[in-house]
């Protein structure tokens, strides 16, 4: 569990509540159903236009890695490949075909099915360059759903405050209505830029620094499985990808 997140959107929370009761709003002015249609939905909305559903879907899915990254021991990592080194060296690229059955994470269990399988090195790279860049391509489109929501919001909020205003003037004869009916259209602005800046940004940009971080750590898996179907000496294949550690 990221506790940096969960600290995070906690303190966004209290800022935006606190900050209404300093300012002497009150925190019942940021309840507005009127604004979180526009706004909210509106952005949703524009969501679904921009991106096609399975997009959609898969940025769902990985949302909740902003709280639980996917876990990706880069030392652990680097342990099993050259244990598997070892096992190659002493036994034979088939001394890894039991392995592969009890390997959970899909990239690497098909390295190494690749490997076990006696690829060319060449052939290794670029089949597994592919699975990665496909992984990244996929993963990435998924962050930017999040991206087009910060994008978005707070043109909405522009939106519902204009509307706001406009409901405002309609009645200038009634004095009594206009502080209440200006403060109403404001808080369409306040959900667009608090949601783009507290949540959907930054969100983005979680998951693309998560994203980079598994990209990061699946090359230097690459270049393990390389190095075992080219028989290298084990220690020489660790020092090489304890070089990854420091990118």
């Amino acid at each position: 569990m990221d506790i940096l997140s969960l600290t995070g959107f906690a303190l966004a929370v209290v800022a935006i509540m606190v900050g209404a009761v300093l300012k002497g709003a009150g925190i019942a002015a940021l309840g507005s159903s009127a604004a979180f249609m526009i706004v909210v939905v509106g952005t949703i909305a524009a969501i679904f236009v921009q991106t096609s559903l399975p997009v959609f879907k898969h940025g769902m899915r990985i949302a909740g890695w902003v709280f639980s990254p996917p876990k990706l021991d880069a030392h652990a990592m680097i342990g099993k490949i050259v244990e598997w080194s070892n096992i190659a060296r002493k036994q034979g690229l088939l001394g890894l075909e039991p392995l592969i059955a009890k390997e959970s994470d899909p990239f690497l269990k098909k390295g190494l099915q690749l490997v076990v399988d006696g690829s060319e090195p060449d052939a290794l790279r670029g089949t597994m360059e592919v699975e990665l860049s496909s992984r990244e391509h996929a993963d990435t489109a998924g962050a930017k759903v999040f991206e087009g929501m910060g994008i978005y919001a707070p043109t909405l909020g522009i939106i519902g405050a204009v509307l706001g205003l406009m409901a405002v003037m309609q009645n200038l004869a009634d004095p009594s209505k206009l502080g209440h009916g200006i403060a109403a259209a404001f808080t369409a602005t306040i959900y667009g830029i608090g949601l783009a800046n507290l949540v959907f940004l930054p969100m983005a940009s979680k998951l693309k620094s998560t994203i980079a971080a598994q990209t990061q750590v699946r090359e230097m898996l690459i270049e393990g499985l390389i190095g075992i179907a080219q028989g290298e000496n084990p220690r020489a294949i660790e020092a090489r990808l304890q070089s990854f550690m420091h990118g």
